[in-house]
């Protein structure tokens, strides 16, 4: 046989599996999407052409929420934390938000809570606090020690007020 003979025999590969590929991730790329803007997935649906309506009243919506709940607010002394390097400091100050019938518990332990957080903020390197993307995730971390401190039915956040490298 020859070379032309080799190339008849071998069969042409079908391009319906890529056809058929294409148009099932379009078709779930679209499912998908519909399911989080109807609110099936994760919200409540307002999300399409009242997003200018939703910006606007965010910060009402937000104060109204607020009030719905009674809360209390704990202050924790200023803390000034000395950071691993050449003459670094944290100036780190925040309130944590308690329902009004905890707070009494939560003041008796605030000794507690400015103890772990220092001790915890003292061994975070430097190069990640200055991170702006982190402080999210600091803030996460400073929360749950002080729900294992002050108890997770106790506390329901911890408010940054200041936040200071030097």
């Amino acid at each position: 046989m020859t070379a032309v003979a080799d190339e008849e025999v071998l069969p042409k590969k079908s391009k319906m599996p890529l056809f058929l590929g294409l148009v099932l991730a379009l078709a779930g790329g679209g499912a998908g999407f519909f399911a989080i803007t109807s609110g099936m997935i994760g919200g409540s649906g307002d999300h399409g052409d009242a997003a200018e309506s939703e910006h606007a009243g965010a910060a009402s919506d937000h104060a109204a929420d607020a009030t719905a709940v009674p809360v209390a607010f704990v202050p924790l002394e200023p803390m000034v934390i000395s950071l691993q390097g050449p003459q670094k400091y944290l100036r780190f100050t925040a309130q944590v938000e308690v329902a009004p019938a905890a707070q009494a518990e939560v003041t008796a332990v605030v000794p507690r809570i400015v103890d772990v957080l220092n001790g915890y903020l003292r061994a975070v390197d430097a190069v990640e606090l200055a991170d702006p993307a982190a402080l999210m995730r600091l803030r996460a971390q400073m929360l749950r020690r002080v729900q294992v401190v002050a108890g997770a039915d106790n506390v329901r956040d911890l408010l940054i007020m200041e936040f200071v490298l030097n």
